[in-house]
């Protein structure tokens, strides 16, 4: 039965991960602040997490200057958008699964 879980992937285990990763596949980039306020997290939180998700490349980042602020936006790389429908599908699989419990 272990082997229902193997195609999830570790890097979407939290759920802060799983919401930016949720809200980049479906728009093309999103600053920063927006990403803060969708998912109710502070600055430290996110930075922290996007890092994570940078540094497996699932992610892009750009940064630049608007009206002199620096700005920061962040798009889901092709690689992000494969492992993000791999692990989306491992859940639709568990979730379909009929029910096969040990009596």
């Amino acid at each position: 039965m272990k082997d229902i879980i193997k195609n999830l992937n570790k890097v979407f285990d939290n759920r802060v991960r799983l919401g930016i990763m949720a809200i980049l596949v479906v728009n093309e980039w999103v600053e920063f602040k927006q990403l803060k306020m969708m998912l109710g997290v502070t600055d430290g939180n996110l930075a922290s997490h996007i890092s994570s998700l940078e540094k497996k490349e699932l992610l892009e980042v750009r940064k630049m200057f608007v009206n002199r602020k620096p700005q920061t936006s962040y798009c889901v790389t092709d690689l992000g958008k494969a492992a993000f429908q791999e692990h989306l599908d491992a859940l639709e699989s568990i979730i379909s699964m009929k029910k096969k419990l040990p009596e």
